[in-house]
């Protein structure tokens, strides 16, 4: 650069090794054969979560999975270096955008040899995967994803961490391929914390659709619910109190025109009103709001905590006070496309290796 120039002597000096740049892994079946000892639980869960869910920064991962963002970060780069995620960082306005992963062509391999495979029965291609980075859609999709990261973070600092799990998450593709052909929810999950379980839907909004269509959705849910003759909650996240009181009106209006409104239970909160000060912001503090199933409109009233939101809907106690986590939502029928050609990873990460027990550095 201009304003630091290179000195002679740098260029007649010999880089020294911690100076030469790493070049990247070529994929081959040697290569996929060295992962074989590589590769830890955890990394293969990395792996099977950007499979589900096509895209994860680098924070999320972090925050999710490892004990400090260093290490996380340095674990990362490592399997970028060996091919098995890549990665790119979106360009930001304002300061600069964490980095982004999605699948490399040797995790796919591995991926889809764990299940008996070839990586194009999994649907991947590498072009479609870094694709994302040009999608209208990535703040959607890293949206939806920090918002279940969150849930996954405030598990693993909760004070009774045995006690609070986040345990499905499935992604939109997933749901869409179930529910398709009545909903499209952008994601589906069931949260677990103190004894109390609540499975819901969940429809992300950056504020950039009309109110009008967001309450729309509420007759495919209800469709759904007389499909299935199964009551799923339905979770609407939105930006900021005045966009969640101006969807209110209107999801009052369109819920209290349904058939059957206490099918579609409806809750709603805002990004604003997290606590900035607190460790571990999540979805599961106090800030959700359901709309009222008897009496008149209320839009005031105690916020309640993700948990606590079965106690606004006592008809969905009996099912939900199942203590064995299921393989699949309860809602989930023959709709769509067909299941899923992979099981859904387990959103909480495995605990990490003992020390003294990692894989030999050859």
């Amino acid at each position: 650069m201009i304003t630091n120039p290179t000195r002679q002597h740098a260029l007649r000096s010999a880089p020294g090794p911690a100076s030469r740049p790493a070049g990247r892994v070529r994929n081959s079946v040697e290569h996929q054969a060295a992962l074989a000892w590589r590769l830890t639980p955890r990394d293969r869960w990395i792996v099977a979560m950007l499979a589900e869910h096509r895209v994860l920064t680098a924070t999320q991962i972090t925050d999710m999975a490892f004990p400090s963002f260093r290490s996380g970060r340095q674990r990362l780069r490592e399997l970028y270096l060996w091919s098995v995620l890549d990665r790119f960082q979106p360009f930001a306005a304002l300061g600069s955008a964490p980095m982004h992963y999605v699948l490399a062509p040797a995790g796919a391999a591995v991926l889809a040899a764990a299940h008996g495979l070839e990586p194009r029965d999994l649907g991947y291609r590498h072009d479609r995967a870094l694709g994302i980075a040009h999608s209208l859609r990535l703040a959607h999709t890293v949206g939806v994803a920090e918002w279940f990261a969150a849930l996954v973070d405030a598990a693993r600092h909760h004070p009774c961490a045995d006690e609070s799990a986040l345990e499905v998450w499935w992604s939109e593709a997933r749901c869409a391929r179930l529910f398709g052909d009545l909903v499209r929810p952008d994601g589906y999950g069931r949260w677990h914390t103190r004894g109390r379980r609540i499975e819901f839907f969940l429809e992300y909004d950056l504020g950039t659709e009309a109110l009008s269509r967001v309450a729309a959705k509420l007759a495919g849910y209800a469709a759904l619910a007389a499909a299935t003759t199964i009551t799923t909650p339905l979770l609407i996240w939105l930006p900021t109190p005045r966009r969640e009181a101006n969807a209110r009106t209107a999801l009052h209006r369109a819920w209290r025109d349904l058939d059957q409104p206490a099918a579609v239970p409806v809750a709603t909160a805002a990004a604003g009103l997290l606590d900035p000060d607190s460790a571990h912001p999540s979805p599961a503090d106090p800030v959700w709001l359901p709309l009222p199933t008897t009496g008149p409109r209320r839009d005031s009233g105690p916020r309640l905590p993700l948990d606590r939101l079965v106690e606004a809907w006592p008809h969905l106690e009996p099912h939900l006070g199942d203590s064995a986590p299921q393989a699949e939502p309860t809602g989930a029928g023959e709709h769509g496309s067909g299941a899923a050609r992979l099981p859904a990873p387990f959103p909480m990460p495995p605990a990490p290796s003992p020390r003294g027990r990692a894989a030999p550095h050859r």
